[in-house]
């Protein structure tokens, strides 16, 4: 039996096979109302979250991350031997908060999350936002996954919540590995803050977890600027490496003096102001300009990326 391929073009609202069933969201017979269930919404993003998390090439990003922590915490013990000497571990070199981790291991995962937010975290969501739905139309699954009636600014809202989880999934599995790591090789116990203060070790376990968040919504910016591209190709590949090239020319030019004009509107500008939730007290100013900045670019890249999908004909 034949099947009536579906165009998928803009504006498009339902899709008949042969049997003459409409699909979409004007359905005579309550299909489209039934589509219209927050029900449908949630198996959708289950699927999808399914799907990317199952992918191996997932799997070894998330690897890879995990392994940063291992690399720094191994090091640190062999350069020191354990012995953190008068002025901590490190000399003070290397990333933030380093010579602090042979006091104390909960100090690996700043220094891990320090390490891997300029370029292994983005370069992660990078290839992951990229392929959201570039991939989908390379792999020629747009287009059906289309005729169900989802509708394309639920798919697109899927699909970008499918990457904020992999945003969260990917920080905190550099805060755990680091966590492990940091308890095995050092000790654990009341931490010193950047301001010379001390805190308690479940206060410090506390700002831990609260700076892995703000890591996260760091990235989610990026992850709206890859959504985006990701509908302006139908190559996952293109997407992915347009993705991955933007974060590195904005890593490029937020290092160049001569742009300190607009440096302040690049979106990795303020990545590393999460610091400063390791101040007594916490200074704020550098963290709320990084969430705003990342919520200004995900609205406006979202709102592109929703504008390019709706009006998009989808030919694979």
């Amino acid at each position: 039996m034949s099947r009536a391929e579906p165009t998928a073009s803009a504006g498009t609202t339902a899709t008949t096979g042969t049997t003459g069933r409409a699909t979409g969201a004007n359905a005579p017979d309550g299909t489209g109302v039934r589509g219209a269930r927050p029900l449908w919404t949630l198996g959708l993003l289950r699927s999808e979250l399914l799907t990317t998390f199952r992918r191996w090439r997932t799997l070894a990003l998330l690897a890879v991350l995990a392994a940063v922590p291992v690399l720094v915490g191994v090091a640190v013990r062999i350069e020191t031997g354990g012995d953190a000497g008068p002025h901590g571990g490190g000399g003070g070199e290397g990333p933030a908060f380093i010579a602090q981790i042979t006091h104390n291991g909960l100090f690996l995962v700043f220094t891990a999350l320090a390490a891997t937010l300029p370029v292994f975290l983005p370069l992660a969501v990078g290839v992951v936002a990229g392929d959201t739905i570039a991939g989908e139309a390379s792999a020629g699954t747009l287009r059906y996954l289309l005729v169900a009636p989802s509708g394309r600014t639920r798919l697109l809202l899927t699909k970008y919540a499918t990457v904020t989880a992999f945003c969260l999934a990917a920080t905190f599995v550099v805060a755990v590995s680091a966590l492990v790591v940091g308890a095995l090789l050092f000790p654990l116990g009341d931490l010193t803050t950047i301001s010379g203060t001390r805190i308690g070790f479940g206060e410090g376990l506390a700002r831990a977890l609260l700076i892995a968040l703000v890591v996260a919504a760091s990235l989610l910016g990026l992850a709206a600027l890859g959504l985006f591209v990701s509908t302006l190709t139908n190559s996952g590949i293109a997407a992915m490496a347009t993705t991955v090239g933007l974060v590195i020319t904005a890593q490029i030019l937020d290092q160049i003096p001569q742009l300190h004009a607009i440096q302040p509107y690049l979106f990795p500008h303020y990545w590393l102001s999460f610091a400063d939730l390791m101040r007594e007290p916490v200074y704020w100013d550098g963290l709320v300009k990084n969430l705003e900045l990342q919520a200004l670019y995900a609205a406006v890249f979202g709102s592109a990326a929703w504008a390019r999908f709706t009006t998009k004909d989808i030919t694979a």
